[in-house]
């Protein structure tokens, strides 16, 4: 069986579908753009963190740090965050940290593709197939469930295009005439990068060993 947990994705989609209908597309936009920024800067500070190890100059100091949060006293003192950390994280979560605020200050479609990018890296990376028999059947599912989601109704789009947040990368359509300031995109979902991702994680593994 697949180590993913989680609810019905269908039902999710749906209910963010009446979500959007029903209140400000403003305030929930607003709301969801903290959130993900959080998670962005913190999804693409851990992408980014290999790369550093590898291009951080031997000169500087590597300090470490420690982040340590407890709870009570004496014997009955309990951790609640104990996080180790050090100059080379610090430098990957202000570079993450300066992505974060371009985005929510402009929305640009790069800052969302490199949070986009972060997100399904990250994805691929914690979540594992056992066998190939239930990546099959996940590939098999993600197939239906875009079949219905996507063309058999308007739900998907709506909420794809209303939702202002990383869960999808785009594909400026008019780069060559507008440069970076594209505006007409085609989009794909993080769903259909993690999914398949996970499956082909499975069988890198298994040509690995």
């Amino acid at each position: 069986s697949a180590q993913v947990t989680g609810r019905n994705p269908g039902c999710t989609l749906f209910g963010l579908y009446l979500f959007f209908k029903m209140f400000s597309q403003e305030y929930i936009n607003l709301l969801l753009s903290v959130y993900f920024f959080v998670l962005g800067v913190l999804a693409l500070s851990h992408t980014m963190s290999p790369f550093m190890c590898r291009m951080f100059p031997e000169s500087l100091p590597n300090k470490q740090y420690q982040l340590l949060f407890t709870q009570g006293a004496g014997e009955a003192k309990e951790e609640i965050l104990n996080y180790e950390f050090d100059t080379k994280n610090l430098v990957c979560l202000l570079i993450s940290s300066v992505v974060g605020v371009w985005y929510l200050l402009k929305k640009h479609w790069i800052a969302n593709n490199l949070f986009g990018l972060a997100f399904a890296l990250n994805g691929v990376e914690l979540l594992h197939l056992n066998n190939v028999s239930t990546g099959c059947i996940l590939l098999g599912g993600l197939f239906i469930y875009d079949v219905f989601w996507v063309f058999g109704t308007n739900v998907m789009v709506t909420v794809a295009k209303s939702f202002e947040a990383p869960i999808k990368l785009v594909f400026p359509q008019d780069l060559l005439e507008k440069g970076l300031g594209a505006s007409n995109f085609a989009m794909l979902g993080l769903g259909d990068i993690v999914i398949p991702g996970i499956f082909i994680a499975l069988l890198l593994r298994f040509d690995v060993r």
